[in-house]
């Protein structure tokens, strides 16, 4: 098996819950033996990361980022992923400054949509990931139209991502709001899917649809690729 290492802390609980999500997927179908993967996590300042992009010093964040899978990479992982999805705005640059492979979230993510046949999926994350483009620029290489909220929608995410969901806060109206705003998207801009673009939004959107839509799980997805590429 290859030795997998993960930038975590971008946030905490989505740390957690790649960490877990990956001990458990080599759980399935083994005998009741310990053969689980080696695994190094450079668990990241948020707020020294988010600062960065905050001020739109997309140089400073890009290199804390190569800093941190460089120091992974002389540990003697084989690959290497970025345990949330903001920080892919930087994926390119970082993977041409990080001596090994890494896996993209936002690649996986597309392949999956495309296996489920999706051709204009939503978009929710935070405001960096939502504005910034790179979903797009990447799914719409697999004929995939992406769609964000409307501009009101976008800080209600934002807002509740940094001030709940982040510290591990889940609370009942806010994941109705969410749900709320996915309903608003498949009527108004006609979504067949929704992509929970950051990996702390599967924490409270625990289902895998809602309004009769899909809802693309991006740890889940990341995840399983992460599995399948270590144990090539």
């Amino acid at each position: 098996m290859k030795k997998i290492g993960l930038i975590g802390g971008l946030g905490p609980e989505a740390t957690v819950d790649y960490y877990k999500a990956i001990i458990d997927s080599f759980k399935e179908g083994n005998s009741g033996d310990l053969n689980y993967p080696e695994m190094l996590i450079y668990s990241v300042n948020m707020e020294h990361f988010i600062g960065f992009v905050r001020r739109g010093n997309h140089k400073a964040a890009t290199d804390y980022l190569i800093e941190a899978t460089n120091a992974l990479a002389k540990t003697g992982i084989d690959f290497i992923a970025l345990t949330a999805n903001t920080p892919h705005l930087f994926f390119d640059e970082i993977q041409k400054a990080t001596a090994v492979p890494m896996l993209s979230i936002v690649e996986a993510t597309a392949r999956k949509a495309k296996a489920l046949g999706l051709r204009r999926t939503g978009l929710i994350g935070t405001s960096f990931t939502m504005r910034s483009g790179f979903y797009s620029e990447v799914f719409n290489k697999y004929g995939i139209e992406i769609e964000i909220p409307d501009k009101d929608d976008i800080k209600y995410i934002n807002d509740k991502l940094f001030s709940e969901i982040e510290l591990g806060i889940f609370k009942e109206e806010t994941r109705e709001g969410l749900i709320e705003i996915i309903g608003k998207m498949k009527s108004q801009q006609n979504i067949e899917g929704v992509i929970l673009g950051c990996t702390e939004l599967p924490l409270i959107l625990t289902q895998p649809e809602y309004h009769g839509i899909p809802s693309l799980n991006t740890t889940a997805i990341h995840v399983r690729e992460i599995v399948e590429y270590c144990r090539k």
